[in-house]
């Protein structure tokens, strides 16, 4: 193929792991086995990435559950195809609705920003259309550890008792008993090591592998969902859920120094990591570890970013294309912006031309970049009855603007920030890579790529490499292992810098590359408790 880890460098403490017949890469390692043990039983690598995935939402709740959406990346037979299975808001709810009820921004928990989940039906769509092996074999060790239990692993501890606090305190009304009764059973958040089960996610997965996803739109689980919706003042109906179905879509890419980077194209705001890509092909960058190259990083990542907010929403309502945003022409217009000193950010004028990640790879050629999310930590707060079935808050991201393209109204997909990742080159699979974490996510995706082509790193130490993240404003959150010297003199060019402590604030992701021998190079973050599983 077209990457060759021999060449790069070995600075790393955590060594690239390599494999030939197939790897699973993800954040939690019992959801990579259960994906590698997928492959050995003659599934291949979309089979592989279902089964991760539905393990992942009982084994890393924190993050991803039945109720989340998911985008996904595969390459197949020579080509690169997009799956985008986030879903729409209700069929009754409208911007005057919501304000009315005395919101002046969209919430973060209840039933306000629930949208149709999209994950399970993603699930069904990638096995049939794709997987070797029955449906029900793909969810069989997710049931397992639904119904047996498993150990809770470190971050996910932490990440859960954070959950835990702020819903304690945000989260008195009874719509949200519900929570507190499924995933904090003894009045409290599992400690890291204790054992946790679920006999309700247990069984809403044999459910799902029974009925191969149909039960969750159009059957028993659906008619669930409807009911407690009604009843406690939720907009969501089975109507919406029957509507659903998750979108095939054409994935976007940009040539960045002789290598195509691919996103899902929008609602998704991967094509804000592409934005901030190309104004960086145009600057002659060699040294890392230089001011200058942190800058122009974080400048290009604003401007993108700020065009992101403004345009990207639901394709049906945007405005602009994604030609227009990803136009070289417009990329050298939004260069010219980037001076000395750092700048405050607005949306330009293109009309000039708590989520999880995981890949997957097998012998075949397969791969896949998967990411599923609830949004924030566990969602909206919302759970099923007697379901496991906890919702995302993904309609947290609409505007109650109406003048704006992503203004929630019915029916619609809201800005999206889960992204997969996918590198070629001349072609050819490199590989998939993704970063989770929100708004970081594209952040993210733009620094790993520039540490693999720009800075000569291998997988595994362009994940490690210490990360910078734009909040807003002139406001950049560093790691505490970011250079010093670097961030004195970041703060001379304008730039208000904050050292954060805790490391999974910037992101954690997996990266899975083809050497040109056809061996896979696999990596996994140290800011999870993630695994490279390889046979």
């Amino acid at each position: 193929m077209n990457f060759d880890s021999q060449k790069y460098a070995y600075t790393s403490r955590r060594k690239v792991i390599y494999g030939k017949k197939g790897m699973v890469c993800t954040s939690q390692p019992l959801a990579a086995q259960a994906g590698l043990d997928i492959l050995k039983k003659g599934g291949n690598a979309i089979d592989a990435a279902v089964a991760t995935a539905a393990c992942l939402t009982v084994v890393e709740p924190t993050s991803n559950g039945l109720g989340s959406d998911a985008f996904t990346l595969i390459w197949k037979e020579g080509k690169l195809l997009g799956l985008n299975a986030s879903g729409m808001s209700p069929a009754e709810i409208t911007a005057e609705k919501v304000k009315k009820q005395g919101y002046e921004k969209m919430p973060l928990l209840g039933w306000i920003p629930v949208t149709v989940p999209g994950a399970v039906g993603a699930w069904a769509e990638l096995s049939q259309k794709y997987g070797k092996l029955p449906f029900e074999t793909l969810l069989q060790p997710a049931i397992s550890y639904a119904k047996e239990g498993f150990p809770v692993t470190p971050t996910i501890a932490r990440l859960w008792e954070k959950s835990f606090e702020q819903y304690k305190k945000e989260c008195k009304e009874d719509i949200f008993a519900e929570w507190f009764r499924i995933f904090a059973p003894k009045g409290r958040a599992p400690f890291a090591g204790e054992m946790w089960s679920s006999s309700y996610h247990a069984k809403t997965l044999e459910e799902l592998a029974q009925t191969k996803c149909a039960s969750f739109y159009k059957g028993a689980l659906a008619d669930k969902i409807d009911i407690f919706s009604k009843q406690t003042g939720g907009y969501l109906r089975k109507k919406d859920l029957e509507n659903y179905f998750p979108e095939w879509v054409e994935p976007i890419s940009i040539n960045y120094r002789g290598y195509d980077v691919w996103e899902i194209p929008p609602n998704g705001h991967g094509i804000v990591a592409l934005m901030a890509l190309n104004i960086i092909n145009g600057f002659d960058i060699k040294v890392k570890e230089c001011t200058e190259t942190y800058h122009k990083q974080i400048e290009a990542m604003k401007l993108a970013f700020e065009d992101g907010k403004r345009y990207v929403s639901d394709k049906r309502f945007m405005k602009v294309t994604t030609e227009q945003l990803l136009s070289q022409k417009y990329a050298q217009k939004r260069r010219q912006e980037i001076g000395e000193k750092a700048i405050l950010p607005n949306y330009g004028n293109p009309y000039c031309g708590g989520t999880v990640y995981l890949c997957t790879a097998d012998e075949e050629g397969n791969m896949v970049s998967y990411i599923q999310s609830n949004y924030e930590g566990f969602g909206s707060g919302i759970v099923i009855p007697d379901t496991g079935i906890a919702l995302h808050d993904r309609g947290a991201n609409f505007s109650l603007d109406e003048t704006m393209e992503n203004c929630i109204a019915p029916c619609k997909k809201p800005y999206h920030t889960i992204i997969p990742g996918f590198l070629t080159k001349q072609g050819k699979a490199v590989g998939p890579f993704g970063v989770m974490g929100g708004f970081m996510q594209p952040q993210g995706h733009v620094q790993t790529i520039m540490n693999l082509i720009d800075f000569h790193m291998n997988p595994q130490e362009a994940l490690d490499a210490p990360r910078w993240q734009w909040i807003g404003g002139k406001k950049i959150m560093v790691e505490r292992e970011f250079p010093y010297a670097i961030t004195e003199e970041l703060v001379r060019k304008g730039h208000n810098i904050s050292i954060e402590a805790e490391s999974i604030d910037f992101g954690r992701g997996q990266m899975i590359l083809c050497q040109k021998n056809g061996v896979f190079a696999g990596a996994t973050e140290p800011r999870a408790d993630g695994m490279v599983a390889v046979w």
